[in-house]
């Protein structure tokens, strides 16, 4: 990444609180005119169990849910505000001009126009002070996109290389890829699910929030059948541009093909079983789809899942597979750099989505802007 003169660069935060539900990334970043950003100060704040399981259940149809996913919404904002209070202590003060806020995705079905990211925004810019950029999928799927993924457009400015085919794999609860030929177009689209199965069974089994470092996965054995059926998911062969979450890859789908194979298998069986799927869904939609890839990089939890990176050089030998460190920017921070990045976009009157990446009928300037 570039450094900047402190006198061409704009400051941002970007939000970022994704499928897994596990809390909050937050950066202060400096931009430049041309879009060339630094990280200046990161902090992560995990969710309160509480209000985990709370947005967990919003997943899923319930009496009252609009009163509900309100009450979310009011609580994630006090959460943010809290998150980025914490990031901006012993911070020299500096003007920031836009605060970029994902949200947290209740829903996202395209198929049906429309998404939804909760989180009160007029609220956050209330109790920070601060103009909230939010809302960003809606106008890419008005214009006839899939409103996601978005990150590609930061990839692409940021990552892209004149001379070397480079994939960046990000791996949050869903898993997605963005192809940066040296020539052509950038795409990019959800591969199938990330760390977001796993993170449900060894919930269920064990209590914990993750499987650190894919250990438990890695105690296990992958169960071919298992594989082999999830491996015939209707998503997989589907071509981009598509987007994916909670609504396609849930512990419910996993149920109903566990309950058709007898004997049953044993929980780390299972475990190891979607970690290779996780890897192996990865990773034939990018033999299929980008070829000649010569770098892979990822960024995202799963960077830090030993067994799943792995398993993805397994299955990419002829390709350099590591993260995005070896880029200069940490994994854990890239989504959130990323909306950061989308909301100058927005500010500047710049479009943040990419056509031939969601499928939009054009550009779109994207999110919604709260004033502070």
């Amino acid at each position: 990444m570039s450094i900047l003169h402190v006198d061409e660069a704009e400051h941002y935060i970007g939000l970022m609180s994704g499928t897994s539900l596990d809390g909050v990334d937050a950066v202060l970043a400096e931009i430049n005119h041309t879009g060339e950003s630094r990280l200046v100060r990161t902090h992560y704040l995990p969710y309160p169990d509480l209000l985990r399981e709370r947005l967990l259940t919003l997943h899923a149809p319930q009496p009252n849910e609009i009163h509900l996913a309100a009450c979310a919404a009011n609580d994630l904002a006090r959460l943010y505000a809290q998150t980025i209070a914490t990031l901006l202590e012993s911070v020299e003060p500096v003007p920031i001009r836009a605060i970029g806020c994902h949200g947290q995705t209740l829903r996202h079905r395209p198929a049906d126009h429309y998404t939804l990211q909760i989180c009160n925004a007029a609220l956050l810019a209330e109790l920070t002070g601060i103009t909230v950029v939010a809302d960003f999928r809606s106008r890419d799927i008005a214009a006839g996109g899939q409103g996601a993924p978005l990150v590609p457009a930061f990839h692409a400015k940021a990552l892209r290389h004149p001379d070397i085919h480079r994939v960046i794999a990000n791996i949050g609860g869903i898993a997605n890829i963005t192809d940066l030929p040296v020539n052509g177009h950038v795409r990019g689209w959800d591969t199938g699910p990330g760390n977001m199965l796993l993170d449900s069974w060894i919930k269920r089994h064990s209590g914990a929030h993750y499987d650190r470092d894919g250990a438990w996965a890695a105690s296990g054995t992958t169960h071919p059948d298992l594989l082999a059926t999830m491996m015939r998911h209707t998503y997989l062969p589907l071509p981009p541009p598509k987007s994916a979450g909670r609504e396609q890859f849930n512990l419910e789908w996993l149920e109903t093909m566990l309950d058709s194979i007898n004997p049953a298998i044993e929980p780390a069986d299972v475990q190891a079983t979607l970690l290779e799927f996780t890897a192996l869904s990865l990773c034939d939609a990018a033999r299929r789809e980008c070829e000649g890839t010569q770098e892979l990089y990822v960024c995202g939890g799963g960077a830090h899942n030993g067994a799943l990176m792995a398993r993805i050089r397994a299955h990419l030998p002829t390709i350099k597979v590591t993260t995005t460190t070896q880029l200069g920017i940490d994994p854990d921070w890239v989504e959130a750099l990323a909306f950061a990045w989308l909301a100058r976009q927005t500010m500047n009157h710049a479009p943040g989505n990419l056509p031939s990446v969601t499928g939009a009928h054009g550009e779109r300037i994207l999110g919604a802007i709260h004033l502070a």
